[in-house]
């Protein structure tokens, strides 16, 4: 078979098929969501190639690149399939060709291998004037190809493999992969919103998915755990934005939560402590949303997952604020729920991240009574909320702690010195439960929302921070241990 013309040229092109919801659009909406896709495909491209081209059309958009390196493809695809607003991807070749002799010399060099010892058919779609037609393209590469491959034959209907051509103009387009996109819409074209985040399964896949559907999630985390609880939830939340939004700019709210925690353990009733925190975290969300302009709340809660997340509950707990509140996960199980984080490349930061809701009751409630959970707020003082709110910090996504500038870890043991000092951190819900009792170190008992303000420590003691599964002790410990004093953390064998 005779080799293309020298004077063809090969340059690496992707074609982008549009979500379908996109496609249904009417004119002017589909249109406007194409521009923005184009828009958002520029920013997020031109730091890998400053000379990569986004063109589009009515129903695709193309990329394209002169330059050929395989690892900036591998790039260029990797964001392309992150990106909101496409269904799939294809990697295609463009070909210079003079005539169908050339169009099936380059169908072989490139289908060659991949149909030996197949079935195969060839489909071409052509635009432009020529002087040979779709069917005679397919005719002239079939031939080829099965003259050129070994033991392949050709199957009109249900092949093992379709060869697809495409002509535009004097241009070939070979196909050489095909990949799934993320769908939803293109971002910037919906309204945002504020996405509660705790670094966890739920919160994390609840704000990829309000990102999915072309919402800016600006994220908003309540701080109960320290420096390094918000070090790590940062990360998180930049890992989001970085892979599937950061077309735009994105904020992240950091709210002081501690104080607001510490009332509540000492003013509310324990059956009663679940509800009422998320009704303060939605008071002070909706005050985060009416500063950014953001039309909704967004939070990672589902039906029946922990005992503040009953229908009734959820409920009353709606009822803190008018502003509309999305649980994009509320019917989906936990399992479902680990699948999408491990498909989106969160699960690894959710699997050692602190997932808790910072007050641990014995006996919460499953029934929470409005006017119940109303009469025990009056016992709150509410000035503690509005100072935390006032406290809150706001940074661009794009300006988080990276993860070379995280503090050191803390060392774990599981046999105390006689020197040590054990320091049992958990909840007195959960010590009167699960007493630890060690016959040659002393156990203090100081409950995790008091140890940051605790004057029983000194900086010459050697201390060992216990809780049941250790994530807690060890924020705190890294916490203290920046503040100069001899934390370890005690996890028995």
């Amino acid at each position: 078979m005779a080799a293309p013309k020298s004077g063809s040229n090969v340059h690496m092109k992707f074609v982008i098929k549009l979500f379908p919801e996109i496609i249904i659009k009417s004119k002017p909406v589909r249109k406007r969501l194409i521009a923005q896709l184009k828009k958002n495909l520029r920013k997020v491209l031109s730091p890998l190639d400053p000379e990569i081209d986004v063109s589009g059309s009515w129903d695709y958009v193309e990329v394209n690149t002169s330059n050929d390196d395989a690892h900036l493809a591998e790039r260029v695809l990797q964001k392309l399939a992150c990106t909101p607003g496409i269904d799939f991807i294809l990697k295609v070749k463009s070909h210079g060709f003079e005539s169908i002799e050339d169009i099936a010399a380059v169908t072989v060099t490139e289908y060659a291998e991949q149909v030996s010892g197949k079935s195969f058919c060839v489909r071409a779609k052509r635009s432009g004037r020529h002087p040979f037609n779709s069917t005679q393209i397919e005719q002239k590469a079939g031939g080829a190809l099965l003259h050129n491959s070994v033991d392949s034959r050709v199957k009109l209907k249900d092949p093992e493999v379709t060869v697809q051509l495409e002509i535009k103009q004097d241009q070939l387009l070979t196909i050489e992969s095909r990949t799934q996109g993320l769908g939803g819409f293109p971002l910037g074209q919906q309204e945002s919103c504020i996405s509660l985040i705790s670094g966890g399964f739920d919160s994390s896949v609840a704000s990829y998915l309000m990102i999915k559907r072309g919402i800016r999630a600006h994220f908003l985390f309540f701080n109960l755990g320290g420096m390094a609880h918000e070090v790590g939830v940062k990360q998180v939340a930049h890992y989001l934005w970085d892979r599937y939004g950061s077309s735009h700019r994105i904020l992240f709210i950091s709210i002081p939560f501690e104080a607001v925690v510490s009332e509540i353990l000492s003013k509310i009733d324990h059956s009663q402590m679940g509800v009422v925190l998320k009704r303060l975290m939605l008071k002070v969300a909706d005050r985060v949303a009416e500063e950014f302009n953001a039309p909704a709340v967004v939070t990672g809660e589902c039906v029946g997952q922990v005992s503040s997340q009953t229908l009734t509950n959820l409920a009353v707990i709606d009822q803190a604020t008018s502003r509309l509140t999305l649980r994009p996960l509320i019917a989906m199980d936990k399992q479902e729920i680990i699948s999408l984080s491990r498909k989106t490349g969160t699960e690894e930061f959710a699997a050692v991240m602190p997932e808790y809701c910072g007050v641990i009751s014995d006996r919460p409630t499953t029934r929470a009574k409005l006017a119940k959970v109303q009469k025990e707020e009056e016992n709150f003082d509410f000035g503690i909320l509005d100072a935390a709110f006032e406290q809150r910090k706001v940074e661009n996504i794009d300006q988080l702690y990276q993860s070379s500038e995280n503090i050191e870890s803390i060392e774990v043991v599981s046999t105390p010195t006689i020197s040590d000092t054990v320091i049992d951190i958990r909840h007195p819900h959960e010590l009167a439960l699960k007493p630890l009792t060690l016959t040659r170190n002393p156990v203090v008992n100081i409950p995790f929302f008091k140890l940051q303000s605790s004057e029983l420590l000194d900086k010459e003691t050697s201390y060992l921070l216990y809780c049941d599964k250790g994530v807690m002790s060890q924020l705190q410990a890294e916490e203290l241990s920046a503040k100069g004093f001899q934390v370890k953390v005690y996890q028995p064998g």
